[in-house]
């Protein structure tokens, strides 16, 4: 078996047997990692608090044929600030549910990492309720699915865009509107969230129009998933 070592983000956990965990990781090298931790349930476990979700964690591993094994893990962010607060950590339990789903095993894409590394920090620096929906809204354009937003889907007119249809992928005009209706405050949000100005956007306060941005970013993630976020619901 090969060692390596990588970084990476603990997405979720479950028991295996008596006293080891199978724990689920983001790396930055190798995509999503799917490991064996041995023996971290015992209370003699040097690690066994490292590897629980939200961790951002140094590690070493020994390549296996399905899963890998964990051999040493030391902490790079505990991220106390989401794991002390329940509605952080649900937050940050839809991105790792959405990463779970987006990202294939053992398939490297240092992005979607560094993505995932930013969002957690901007969630334990502050609670907005857009880091959510603009990970989600991220991770859509880049897996080439960034919706449409300055222009009609359908005819190319660039005013009076009042829907948003993710079948279509993107904004409507009045005269081919499909979907769910769009506010202007929304769209000029979704447009800031993925036009480079994705600070000035999180630090909107809770708003009709945030609000309005999340559940859209949740039904444009579900529809190309194509399948519920538990997590989100949850929330």
């Amino acid at each position: 078996m090969a060692l390596y070592r990588d970084e990476g983000i603990v997405l979720r956990t479950w028991r295996l047997g008596e006293a080891d965990r199978i724990v689920v990781i983001m790396t930055r090298g190798r995509g999503k990692v799917r490991a064996v931790a041995k023996g971290v349930r015992k209370t003699k476990s040097k690690f066994g608090a490292r590897l629980e979700p939200t961790s951002h964690v140094a590690l070493q591993f020994y390549e296996g044929r399905e899963l890998d094994i964990v051999t040493q893990a030391e902490t790079i962010d505990h991220f106390r600030s989401i794991r002390d607060d329940l509605d952080r950590l649900a937050k940050a339990t839809a991105m790792f549910e959405a990463v779970d789903h987006v990202a294939p095993d053992r398939e490297a894409n240092a992005k979607l990492f560094a993505m995932l590394l930013g969002a957690l920090r901007a969630l334990a620096a502050a609670d907005s309720p857009l880091v959510v929906p603009a990970f989600f809204l991220k991770v859509l354009a880049l897996e080439g699915y960034r919706p449409v937003l300055d222009e009609c889907v359908l005819c190319g007119t660039a005013t009076d865009l009042v829907a948003f249809d993710a079948d279509t992928g993107g904004t409507l005009c009045r005269s081919c509107r499909r979907g769910g209706p769009i506010s202007a405050e929304a769209l000029g949000l979704l447009r800031r969230i993925l036009g480079g100005q994705l600070g000035a956007a999180l630090n909107e306060p809770p708003s009709a129009a945030t609000h309005e941005v999340d559940q859209l970013a949740t039904r444009a993630l579900e529809h190309h998933l194509e399948r519920r976020l538990r997590s989100v619901h949850i929330i």
